[in-house]
């Protein structure tokens, strides 16, 4: 899917209660849990042609409630059991109030990404369960979907505006997107 200049289109996708289950302040790996629908979902965005890039904001880094290390050793399980279907991973490891560039709803992971990979904004979009998610993709300009998954449901309740499209989970965000494109 890529287009003329050979970039391709992104889903930038956030972790915790949109790929894997919601743990508060995931630190180890036997608390990861990928959702049933994870893999299906991966699979359908890379066959039609989409890198998917995974943006998360782990304050606690910052808090010193567990360590760069014990969070990428989370990112290298997600990778051993889903393989190719993530192109990379972006973090923010820094407190809410920081004033970083990098922390959702700011754009810097998906500024880094595009350093890193051609990518097409303008068929790109921001899946996440919170108000922050749909705030970094509307802030960049792309497509948003909010999941009700993780924190989903509670905060569809306290959007400042509406998402593209609003799904149950990542996979029935990636039919309704894939069905648009």
């Amino acid at each position: 899917m890529s287009n003329e200049n050979g970039s391709s289109p992104a889903i930038f996708v956030d972790r915790d209660g949109t790929l894997i289950e919601e743990v508060d302040h995931l630190s180890r790996v036997d608390d990861l849990k990928i959702f049933p629908f994870t893999r299906e979902a991966l699979e359908m965005f890379k066959d039609r042609g989409f890198r998917v890039i995974v943006l998360t904001n782990q304050s606690g880094i910052a808090r010193g409630y567990f360590t760069e290390g014990s969070m990428q050793a989370i990112h290298d399980k997600i990778k051993s059991e889903l393989g190719t279907l993530v192109d990379n991973f972006y973090f923010c490891p820094h407190l809410p109030d920081a004033g970083c560039s990098c922390r959702k709803p700011n754009v810097g992971m998906i500024e880094s990404a595009r350093e890193d990979f051609e990518i097409d904004l303008a068929g790109s979009w921001m899946i996440g369960d919170k108000r922050i998610d749909v705030e970094t993709g509307q802030n960049a300009g792309i497509g948003t979907a909010l999941v009700l998954t993780g924190y989903g449901k509670a905060d569809r309740n306290r959007l400042d505006s509406e998402p593209t499209i609003i799904a149950d989970d990542l996979l029935e965000a990636a039919k309704l997107i894939l069905s648009e494109n």
